[in-house]
């Protein structure tokens, strides 16, 4: 696989919706030595954090970091991570609407410009999470698309139909080159930090199953078909951090998406009731995504830093 893939772009929009929407934890991997200096065994003395808006965590305070435009949040997992794997350097380069061209290429965000993500590994880092391929699929496009379709046809699936025809479907065509260009940043951090242990982050749930809600007030039958692309991109992640040696850490759990009780909801609505950007992790799923981060590297939950 080329490297060029990292630098196909799309048009679609990156983040919009009130200027917010966008778009298994497995066995501890190679290097992760709980029994060693640390909890981690030294697995993030240097660690990088790459990713789109699911990783900056947007919305949820406190705001920091430098652009201020990526709105990246300090109880963001990476930060979470960081802290209980006594991370020695940590950097966050993750920033909204980040596609994986934005890996290798300096990202635009209009008054400021972010670095090019990879720009922050070294030879030394020893370990990074890519949250990223949410926003080269176009899922704040379709998410978009599907809210201003509902109201034509609320208990049918216009959405569906909007991007389905004789042809196929749009949406899951897309998904082979959202596959190919993660793949090629996970090529690109391999040759950057050869010795880095590299987690590949899935996104949380969205949506149930089935049956929208007020919060997530999307046609009836379009609910399931939304559903089915969120469990179809995140089933390419995996596949590519399988290809590439890397974790891949499941954050899937029904129950918990924005039609969920506001005490048990990791992802906000499209009018959000907690501080975070609309159809985006709040700080609760945040924790919960740094939790299962945590477990795929070899660091317990019960770890007296975590």
């Amino acid at each position: 696989m080329s490297a060029a893939c990292v630098f196909n772009r799309r048009g679609a929009p990156a983040f919009a919706l009130a200027g917010a929407l966008v778009l298994t934890a497995t066995a501890a991997p190679a290097g992760a030595d709980t029994d060693a200096d640390g909890p981690a065994g030294g697995i993030a003395d240097e660690y990088v954090a790459l990713g789109d808006s699911f990783t900056a965590g947007p919305f949820i305070p406190p705001p920091y970091g430098d652009p201020a435009l990526c709105l990246r949040s300090r109880s963001n997992y990476p930060n979470r991570v960081a802290e209980a794997a006594g991370a020695d350097e940590f950097t966050d380069a993750s920033c909204i609407g980040a596609e994986t061209g934005d890996m290798a290429e300096p990202q635009g965000l209009g008054l400021a410009t972010n670095p090019a993500q990879l720009d922050a590994l070294t030879p030394e880092t020893t370990l990074v999470t890519l949250g990223v391929g949410g926003n080269d699929l176009g899922y704040s496009e379709l998410a978009l698309t599907c809210l201003a379709l509902a109201a034509t046809d609320p208990d049918g699936a216009p959405c569906r139909d909007h991007y389905t025809g004789p042809g196929g479907d749009e949406i899951r065509e897309r998904l082979p080159e959202v596959g190919e260009n993660v793949g090629g940043v996970l090529e690109a951090v391999g040759r950057r930090s050869p010795d880095a242990t590299v987690a590949v982050v899935g996104y949380l749930e969205l949506l149930p199953r089935e049956d929208g809600c007020l919060q997530a007030p999307f046609a009836d039958d379009d609910v399931e078909y939304l559903y089915g692309v969120w469990a179809e991109l995140n089933a390419v992640l995996e596949k590519e951090a399988a290809d590439a040696g890397a974790v891949f850490v499941d954050t899937s759990d029904p129950g918990h998406d924005m039609c969920a009780p506001s005490g048990r909801r990791w992802v906000e609505g499209v009018f959000p009731n907690r501080p975070a950007a609309p159809v985006h992790p709040n700080a609760a799923g945040m924790t919960e995504v740094g939790d299962r981060v945590l477990e795929a590297l070899g660091v317990r939950r019960d770890s007296p830093q975590v």
